[in-house]
């Protein structure tokens, strides 16, 4: 909805499109605000309809009534909806003679992105990276104790310490942190753990940040694995890895090129290195997770890098984000976002990529 209508509204409301023009039909308390940002041909008066119907008899007129006053003075019949439509609304709309169909995507163009919607996913990984940063202050400016663990300001330094300084970096700049991701040791193995307990030195910490503009909606997300001390040869090994598995993507996405075909080239260089993916000891070890995903208005969209078929094409933008994960060694996760073009990608996230501190 925010893409059909572009500006933000909390509560549900009524979008459509008819011969090229674009509609919403909004109530009091949002009509004037959705007059001045709707990017819309025509904002209707929610409350005007209701009371249309009211003075044709109907006492409590419903949402399905307002739509079907609507509908039917534009002698619309057919209707295209999204997979994610209400269930109860579809199935009310057409008892009354409506065909809703099933159109999915909604917005095929959604999947290429704009010179615009560009700047503003490159926005969100800027502020991804001060988010970052400021987590790896805090990691550069901690003391290792006698006991191997973290201390910062005399205290055991936290997975929750650190996803609370990197969050109000990210809200003080105007975008909303949302299950960031500070996970050590064998927390790292479960690839959306977000961490939590003291940290001890010498084992990986996955950092995650994947911040939403409150502006534009717009999400950034950005990956990046480091040890505060001194990692395993074992780590290093992984992590040089799963850099070159990085490096495979980026020299092969571009458009026309198969996604799956990525992935599965990255997966036999890890194979070939000796990181073997696989259930090992009753769990998924190894690299379990796609390579990357499409990234806008939502964190995971369309197209994927991954098991599944998908084709990337020119305006794409996706993460390349493999990883590795085996409980002793911990696990590594690098991530940035790339936008493909016509003869290769461009490479939006600026943040270095380093092992240790």
């Amino acid at each position: 909805m925010l893409y059909a209508a572009g500006f933000f509204v909390p509560d549900p409301f009524i979008f459509f499109k008819h011969r090229g023009r674009k509609y919403v039909v909004m109530s009091d308390l949002e009509i004037d605000r959705a007059r001045k940002q709707a990017e819309v041909d025509q904002v209707l008066s929610l409350s005007s309809y209701q009371e249309r119907l009211r003075k044709s008899g109907k006492n409590n007129p419903t949402i399905t009534d307002v739509m079907e006053l609507l509908f039917r003075e534009r002698s619309i019949r057919l209707l295209l909806i999204p997979p994610n439509f209400p269930a109860q609304l579809a199935d009310d709309l057409r008892s009354r003679g409506f065909l809703a169909r099933i159109q999915d995507p909604v917005f095929p163009q959604r999947e290429r992105k704009s010179t615009e919607e560009i700047q503003h996913i490159r926005e969100s990984l800027r502020v991804a990276e001060l988010g970052l940063d400021a987590g790896m202050r805090a990691l550069q400016q901690a003391t290792i104790g006698p006991d191997r663990y973290l201390y910062l300001d005399g205290a055991r330094l936290t997975s929750e310490k650190l996803k609370s300084i990197i969050n109000t970096t990210l809200m003080a700049e105007g975008w909303i942190p949302s299950h960031t991701i500070i996970a050590s040791g064998n927390q790292c193995c479960d690839p959306h753990h977000e961490g939590s307990g003291s940290i001890k030195a010498d084992t990986s910490i996955i950092f995650d940040i994947f911040p939403r503009s409150q502006k534009t909606g717009y999400f950034g997300d950005l990956s990046r694995t480091v040890v505060r001390g001194q990692a395993s040869e074992r780590l290093k090994e992984a992590y040089a890895t799963v850099l070159a598995g990085q490096e495979v993507a980026f020299r092969l996405i571009r458009d026309g090129v198969s996604g799956n075909e990525i992935h599965q080239k990255i997966l036999a260089l890890f194979e070939k290195r000796g990181f073997r993916t696989g259930k090992i000891g009753g769990r998924m070890q190894g690299f379990f997770h796609g390579t990357g995903h499409g990234l806008g208005l939502d964190i995971h969209e369309p197209p994927r890098i991954s098991h599944a078929e998908a084709t990337l094409r020119a305006g794409h933008v996706v993460t390349v984000e493999p990883g590795l994960y085996y409980p002793g060694m911990g696990g590594v996760r690098l991530e940035d976002v790339v936008v493909v073009t016509e003869r290769g990608n461009r490479n939006l996230t600026r943040y270095p990529k380093f092992l240790e501190i």
